[in-house]
């Protein structure tokens, strides 16, 4: 049976060559923590989540620091050493944090997917598929035009994409079992949820 490219595509990244990506991960590790980049590196994975080669879709690579949350507290003086730190665990997956960051920094784009490139010892890398709303091309288009509706805006914050559904624990709908308080939100069951 002939086979197509994409399938070709998805092996070759099931395991990548490592000189290739070691010389990619280098170069990513000195740029900045937020690039735009002219076409995606996994095209069949960036296919598969809505991205199309046209007007009005932009890629982001997305840069994010691996390991705990440990982070300094503010104006803390005077304490004990224990309390000037922040220990509590982000229940966030990287993933959904990647898309909030690169959101942030190009507030009239929406984010529309991510998906992983790789990782080293410090670093995870996401590529972020962002959409201009605001595009005749993306308004017109019927496969994602309904990202142009103002009820969309402002996906990645609200937990609405599909990484940060996974994180909230609302992907399996079916079963009401009461140790899976995450529907309809966390904050209807108090926060049992997570």
């Amino acid at each position: 049976m002939t086979r197509g490219l994409t399938h070709y595509l998805r092996e070759a990244w099931k395991k990548p060559d490592r000189d290739i990506m070691h010389g990619r991960l280098i170069a990513w590790r000195a740029g900045d923590a937020i690039t735009k980049v002219e076409k995606p590196l996994r095209l069949n994975r960036a296919r598969a989540l809505g991205y199309k080669a046209k007007k009005g879709f932009i890629i982001l690579r997305v840069r994010l620091k691996r390991g705990g949350r440990k982070r300094k507290r503010a104006g803390v003086k005077g304490r004990k050493t224990r309390k000037m730190t922040i220990r509590k665990t982000l229940k966030m997956n990287y993933q959904w944090v990647a898309e909030i960051r690169a959101s942030r920094k190009y507030e009239n784009l929406e984010v529309l997917n991510s998906y992983k490139i790789g990782q080293d010892g410090k670093y995870y890398y996401f590529e972020v598929i962002m959409v201009d709303p605001s595009k005749n091309e993306i308004k017109n288009d019927r496969v994602v035009g309904w990202i142009s509706n103002g009820t969309n805006k402002k996906r990645a914050e609200r937990g609405l994409t599909s990484a940060a559904k996974k994180s909230r624990g609302m992907k399996g709908k079916k079963g009401k079992s009461p140790e899976k308080k995450v529907r309809p939100s966390l904050r209807a069951w108090d926060r049992q949820g997570k």
